[in-house]
Order: structure tokens, then C-alpha cells, then sequence
């Protein structure tokens, strides 16, 4: 069965929300580029927020670009690290199986590119002149399907909502979906409606029922 994570968590409320909803996953989003949408939260508050989740919950930091030693720090109290920026593939390798390395599907993209980088996952996003992720923007289905055949997970990310999740599961069949905005209330507060419905939808293509 597919996995889900629920990305831009910044409140314990919404966190627990989506845990008993079924989500396996939920993203911090450290990264300064995220205020501007409302899903930045101070590390220090993730960690509190992490200290009272379920333990099977796995919980990750969303970063951009943060130096090895930061991302140490962020693997005290989070389970992974996102990478969302231009991290090369030996920052990447230091992290192993507790990274995830995202990336923007644009024209001329080449999943194979993604086996340089030796990380546990991959997540792939929309791509968007001037923004790393978050955008709303759908990616390309088509060669995010070819990626899943790599040899790492593949979450698939980009403007998945509850309305067409499902449609996205039965397309690419990835590993994980992985969604902020598409169940967002307003910026940085989830709709907890939203929250169940994307994590039913999610969960039900592939189950057999």
C-alpha cells in the first residue's frame, strides 16, 4: 500500500490530525523560502512537536542547502532529511538511507540521473522557475513513472490534492505521495477534512478494495 506524507506541519493539532488519519509520514519544513508560504516552523518547535507523535509516525526536516553538520543536528530529533536544493551526490551519501533527495521533473529530465545520488529515497516535484518545491504545480506523471522502476523508493510530489491522488497512485504506482497545499485550510493550517479524505484516497487504488 502506498505511503503518505503529510508535508508543512507546523502545529501539533494538524500533526496528530494526520497520524490518525493514517499518514505514515509528516514533513517540517525548515527552509527560509518556506515563510513566505506559511509552512516554515522553527526547528525547536518541530522537535516538541516530533516528542509527542506515534512512534511508527516517521517524521522528516524539508531543508534547502543546510551544511552536513546542520543536518547531524536535524537527525537528533527527526527520523530524515528532505534535500531540496543543489546538494551534490557526496553531502547526499553522507546520510545514506535516513536522506531523501527531491527533484524537479522538467523537460530533459532523466531519472536515471537520480541513481548518483546513494540516498534512501527520492521525491519528485513539479519544476518551477525560482521555487524548489510547493508550488501547487503538478509534475510529469509519465516520467515520474519511468523513475519508479530505479532502484530507491520514489515519493511523488506536486500539486496532489484529495481530488486527484488516487488518479496519481493508479498512474505511477509510486512508492509514497506526499502533499502541503492540497490540504491546506489557508497557508500553513491544514484542513483536517482534507487531511483523511487525501490519505483514504491515497491508500485505496492499489489495496484491492
Amino acid at each position: 500500500m502506498v505511503r503518505v506524507k503529510i508535508c508543512g506541519v507546523t502545529t501539533l493539532e494538524d500533526a496528530l490530525t494526520a497520524c490518525e488519519a493514517g499518514a505514515d509520514a509528516l514533513g517540517f519544513n525548515f527552509a527560509d523560502e518556506a515563510k513566505g508560504r506559511g509552512r516554515y516552523i522553527d526547528p525547536d518547535a518541530a522537535a516538541a512537536i516530533a516528542s509527542k507523535l506515534p512512534p511508527c509516525v516517521v517524521t522528516v526536516a524539508v531543508t534547502v542547502n543546510e551544511t552536513p553538520d546542520r543536518l547531524r543536528e536535524y537527525l537528533t530529533f527527526l527520523d530524515r532529511v528532505q534535500l531540496h536544493g543543489e546538494e551534490p551526490p557526496e553531502v547526499c551519501g553522507m546520510f545514506g538511507a535516513r536522506a531523501i533527495k527531491a527533484f524537479r521533473v522538467g523537460d530533459g529530465f532523466q531519472p536515471e540521473s537520480m541513481l548518483a545520488y546513494r540516498v534512501g529515497a527520492y521525491l519528485l516535484d513539479a519544476s518551477v522557475p525560482g521555487a524548489r518545491g510547493g508550488t501547487g504545480q503538478t509534475c510529469d506523471w509519465t516520467t515520474a513513472k519511468r523513475a519508479t522502476v530505479l532502484e530507491r523508493p520514489v515519493f511523488l510530489a506536486g500539486g496532489l490534492t484529495p481530488e486527484n491522488v488516487a488518479e496519481a497512485v493508479r498512474a505511477v504506482k509510486p512508492y509514497g505521495v506526499d502533499t502541503a497545499g492540497g490540504v491546506e485550510l489557508a497557508p500553513g493550517k491544514k484542513d483536517h477534512g482534507r487531511i483523511r479524505d487525501f490519505v483514504r484516497n491515497a491508500k485505496l487504488p492499489l489495496s484491492g478494495r
